[in-house]
Parts: structure tokens; C-alpha cells; sequence
């Protein structure tokens, strides 16, 4: 990224090659749309180019990433006006044999639940598994994206998970 900085803008595509796919996955956890998460890739990238001026190169790029990625992303729904919806007919149902069906049915079950769940947390929440769980972010790395302490980030991944707790067990009962 530091040669980005300084003007060589040809690395930018061989940074892009190497991070879209976990801002990929971090966007289409929190919105569960293909073709936005993918435009939100694109437009994290175009504004990495935009703001290379701004990188330091004293922190790691990726936590510089991902800070952009978050103002992208309260970008794009402040501009838009929009909330993220529960939309579950976008999980791929998994389809297996026969003698594994009903064990496979009730992961099957237990994974939409977890993502109702998910989608039914607050959206600081929800980023912060996101990155955690999904992102396998370390908690100092998080804390860097987010601007706060790494202690911080602990006190906040434990409220996460217990409201997601809490959530889940609801959404249980009520199957």
C-alpha cells in the first residue's frame, strides 16, 4: 500500500486480487445481497485509491481496509435510507442422502436460526461478530478498525454473543 501511496497505482489491482474476498464476505454478512456486497468492494477500493494519500503505512493495511470498508458501508445505507432486512430465502438449502437428511435438517434449521438471529441484532453487533467469527480478526486488529481499545472490543464481542444468545433461544421457542 505504501507504493500505492507514493504512485504506483499498478499494485493497487494485485491488493484488490488479494482482499476482495474477505471484504466479500464481510459485506454479504451484513447485507446478504451478491450484487451490493460487490459493489461496496468496489467502492471501498475506489476510495482506498482516492484516499492513499491519507495511509500512514505505520498501522496494518488491512485494519485501514476495513476501517474504510465500515464507512463505505454507512455510507451507501445513510444515502439510501435503507435497512438491512431478515432475508432468508437467500440460504443455500444444502441437500444431502437420504440417511443424513434429518441430521442434515436440523443443522439445516439451526443455521437459518443463527442467521434470523444474526440479522435480527443490532448492526454494531452484528459487525462486530462479523469481524471476530467470520473475518477471524484478532481483537487488537478490531480494535484498530473501530477506533477503541482492545478491551473494548472484548466487552463488546461478549455483549454481542449474549444478545445473540438471547435472540437464538427466543427464535427456538417460538419454532
Amino acid at each position: 500500500m505504501v507504493k500505492v501511496r507514493d504512485g504506483d497505482l499498478d499494485r493497487l489491482g494485485m491488493l484488490f486480487e488479494r482482499h476482495k474476498r474477505p471484504l466479500y464476505g464481510f459485506f454479504y454478512g451484513l447485507t446478504r445481497e451478491q450484487e451490493l456486497s460487490e459493489d461496496l468492494v468496489q467502492n471501498t477500493f475506489f476510495r482506498i485509491l482516492k484516499y492513499r494519500h491519507l495511509f500512514r503505512g505505520e498501522g496494518d493495511f488491512k485494519a485501514w481496509m476495513f476501517h474504510i470498508a465500515r464507512n463505505v458501508k454507512h455510507d451507501h445505507y445513510r444515502k439510501n435510507k435503507v435497512n438491512l432486512k431478515d432475508d432468508l430465502e437467500k440460504w443455500q438449502e444444502k441437500l444431502g442422502h437420504d440417511e443424513n437428511r434429518s441430521t442434515e435438517m436440523q443443522q439445516e434449521e439451526e443455521q437459518q436460526m443463527l442467521s434470523m438471529a444474526m440479522d435480527r441484532l443490532p448492526v454494531e453487533k452484528r459487525e462486530i461478530l462479523l469481524l471476530t467469527k467470520y473475518q477471524e480478526k484478532k481483537y487488537q486488529e478490531i480494535g484498530e478498525i473501530l477506533g477503541c481499545t482492545e478491551g473494548a472490543v472484548k466487552v463488546k464481542v461478549f455483549r454481542a454473543l449474549q444478545e445473540l444468545r438471547v435472540i437464538f433461544k427466543q427464535l427456538e421457542r417460538s419454532h
